[in-house]
């Protein structure tokens, strides 16, 4: 009878371990750490990104040592949601070369969209702490970062470039998308000189420095999809460079339907004082959406803007929540994890 109720008992305790073991690898998130000394479990990021599981419902986080890892990287859409984690702001570096012009090895030019350093095609991607560039200097297009995935946050980043920084691709078909696309930028610096802040989909930067650099004309280059409410909305940002005194406009339309906000944003004197500029598209002064409340600085000079932005009231200015931007249908918790 004891041998029995001690085999029972065994029994019990082997199951509870599977069934706490079974609980832990669905609730807890996997680490990796990308290390180039090789004390990592990986050298690379894309070695990294590659071993995430796919469609996982938790998150692999990825600390990325500090150092400058020169990769080409792609995160495929198949993957679940997926957190990079850098060591050091300044040290930890992500960059790569490519640009628009440069041939491909099958002799064809790869392109504005194909010249990025990294492709974040997966929803719920989240960095903080790194520096994304792209060096390839003043060659036209070349991106940093590109994104067609839905929920992206990045807290804390650098973007680092010339002509198209950064690139909020959003849905592939720009005219009649299926979903919305959102992400959330906070605490992040970004620099460029032309359209560095450009694509269709709905973002939000909280406390960010945009920075624009000597010989810079554009800032932003919406390309917003008809019917979307909002496009591109900075809150409490600052906007400075080095760029010639009231040489750069806050943005023009890429797309006929462009939508840019400046909320509470402090704006130095590199801006000019007409602040938008329509791509020479008159039609476009009649569909895109170009606003400000409460700018501050130098270059905040209302009564001197192009006729067709707006001035919102402080009323209008209330439905510029993060929350009522971000969250759609699905409630997104725009926070990092």
């Amino acid at each position: 009878m004891k041998t029995k109720n001690l085999l029972l008992f065994f029994a019990a305790i082997i199951i509870l371990m599977h069934i706490n073991s079974f609980s832990v690898m669905n609730n807890s998130e996997t680490i990796y750490t990308v290390s180039k000394d090789g004390k990592g479990d990986f050298k690379t990021v894309q070695e990294a990104v590659n071993a995430a599981e796919n469609n996982l419902d938790s998150t692999t986080k990825i600390i990325i040592k500090k150092g400058i890892y020169r990769e080409k990287i792609t995160v495929p859409s198949k993957k679940g949601p997926i957190a990079f984690e850098g060591e050091s702001l300044n040290e930890t570096v992500i960059v790569n070369d490519d640009f628009a012009s440069k041939k491909n090895t099958d002799g064809k030019e790869m392109g504005t969209t194909g010249s990025s350093t990294i492709f974040i095609f997966s929803d719920n991607f989240s960095a903080k702490n790194i520096t994304f560039q792209n060096d390839a200097g003043k060659v036209g297009q070349a991106v940093a970062v590109l994104i067609t995935g839905d929920k992206a946050i990045f807290e804390n980043c650098r973007f680092l470039g010339f002509q198209d920084t950064l690139y909020l691709k959003g849905e592939q078909d720009i005219v009649t998308p299926k979903r919305d696309i959102r992400h959330f930028f906070k605490n992040c610096y970004i620099e460029g000189t032309t359209d560095f802040i450009f694509g269709a989909a709905t973002a939000v930067f909280k406390d960010c420095i945009i920075y624009a650099k000597e010989s810079a004309t554009y800032l932003t280059a919406a390309s917003t999809p008809e019917g979307k409410k909002f496009g591109f909305v900075f809150i409490n940002c600052k906007i400075k460079g080095d760029a010639k005194l009231e040489s750069v406009y806050l943005g023009r339309p890429w797309r006929p339907f462009a939508k840019t906000v400046f909320i509470n944003t402090e704006i130095s004197n590199i801006i000019k004082p007409e602040g938008w500029h329509n791509w020479n598209k008159q039609e476009a002064e009649k569909t895109t959406f170009y606003a400000e409340f409460n700018s501050k600085g130098i270059g905040a000079k209302k009564e001197k803007r192009v006729s067709w932005s707006h001035q919102l009231t402080k009323e209008q200015s209330r439905e510029y929540s993060i929350k009522n931007i971000l969250s759609g249908k699905d409630n997104w918790n725009f926070k990092m994890k």
